[in-house]
């Protein structure tokens, strides 16, 4: 059963001991501040960089943070994982509250835990959810203007999710990575993806076993150039096949995107929990916030 309460709220009150091996934390973050992910030079703010001192502060010794996925500028996560050796033990709670006073207010750690010395956020991940929000009204938004993609032109779901249905399956999405994409192969497999209409917001989202670098983004753009006319629900299927950067070369700003959920297989120990971020969870089913397995899913309604 998913919770939209942290989920293992009860292990605070527990004195089993974590470390001495392999520790897991899954935790949430607001990218507008940070330079993305990874550690950058000297005075540049990174996620790994303030995670990585908080961890260490806590465990006495240096530490070395493996993600699940890195994430750019601006880009947020609701449930993101990472993994890391201790030396040390404590308590569930002394992880979780010791690590979370040395970190800045915009990253918060929920969940600490041991797991197996194979575990590796990254490569034993078999799926990663990504959900990126469009506020769609003629007026910008103030509140949330990091939080949120805006555009003022009109833009209608059922068109969007009806032309993203030609991404579902195994692809090659060069027509949707980065120029300075690292990857080695451009193939990848999308478990689902779906877009639908809360008020005033649009909110694609989209599972994969893996992403390219600005994958999302720039199937968000184009997706949104369907939405609002500029393009026909074919489109999409057309410059997928073209395996060309260049014919949708629209991508999306990084404000409305989030790392919503990492899949791992059963059995590794990381916790279950409906896909966020928590202010979106009310505007789903349970159906639609069903986490997904591998390439057999069920697709979510509109």
């Amino acid at each position: 059963m998913l919770s939209n309460l942290p989920p293992t709220f009860n292990e605070f009150n527990q004195d089993v001991l974590i470390g001495e091996g392999r520790i897991a934390l899954l935790f949430e973050y607001d990218g507008a501040d940070f330079h993305g992910w990874q550690m950058q030079k000297t005075g540049v703010r990174s996620v790994q960089g303030e995670l990585q001192k908080a961890v260490a502060k806590v465990a006495d010794h240096e530490v070395d943070l493996v993600c699940a996925g890195r994430t750019d500028a601006g880009v947020h996560a609701s449930s993101q994982i990472v993994h890391f050796h201790a030396s040390v033990k404590r308590s569930f709670r002394s992880w979780v509250m010791g690590i979370n006073t040395a970190l800045p207010f915009d990253i918060g750690v929920r969940w600490v835990g041991q797991v197996h010395d194979d575990f590796h956020a990254r490569f034993s991940a078999v799926s990663r959810r990504y959900r990126y929000v469009i506020f769609n009204h003629p007026v910008r938004p103030g509140i949330l203007r990091n939080q949120v993609a805006w555009t003022f032109r009109p833009l209608d779901a059922d068109r969007m999710h009806r032309a993203a249905q030609a991404l579902v399956g195994e692809h090659d999405f060069t027509s949707f990575r980065a120029a300075g994409c690292q990857s080695k192969t451009p193939n990848r497999n999308v478990h689902f993806v779906s877009v639908s209409r809360h008020r005033d917001f649009v909110v694609i989202d989209i599972q994969a076993n893996a992403f390219l670098h600005h994958m999302v983004r720039n199937i968000a753009g184009a997706l949104m150039a369907v939405g609002n006319g500029k393009q026909p629900e074919s489109w999409i299927h057309e410059i997928l096949k073209e395996r060309d950067r260049r014919r949708a070369d629209i991508t999306a700003p990084p404000q409305g995107l989030y790392l919503v959920n990492v899949t791992y297989p059963e059995g590794s120990g990381i916790p279950e929990e409906a896909p966020g971020p928590e202010f979106m969870q009310p505007w789903f089913t349970p159906d639609q916030q069903a986490l997904v397995r591998g390439p057999v899913f069920r697709k979510a309604k509109d």
